[in-house]
């Protein structure tokens, strides 16, 4: 099953939007959300910014071996 996300300014537009979807056999649910509620991911907390890292390594000396050997470290 695949999602669509669709962001609409005018609200009247957005319902009939929503109205025609519904009317598609091949579409299984409609949610709609009025203006100024957020989507039911991002109520508990910021959206994160994924490009906000960027760049965190920078001037870290570290190698590949190094994370794999303190991510999956072999019990004696």
């Amino acid at each position: 099953m695949e999602s669509i996300t669709i962001m609409v300014k005018n609200e009247e537009k957005a319902r009939m939007l929503s109205e025609l979807l519904q009317a598609l056999d091949f579409v299984t649910e409609v949610k709609f959300n009025q203006i100024g509620q957020l989507p039911a991911s991002e109520e508990n907390g910021e959206k994160a910014d994924f490009f906000a890292l960027a760049g965190i390594w920078e001037d870290r000396q570290i190698e590949l071996e190094d994370i794999r050997r303190q991510a999956w470290p072999r019990q004696q």
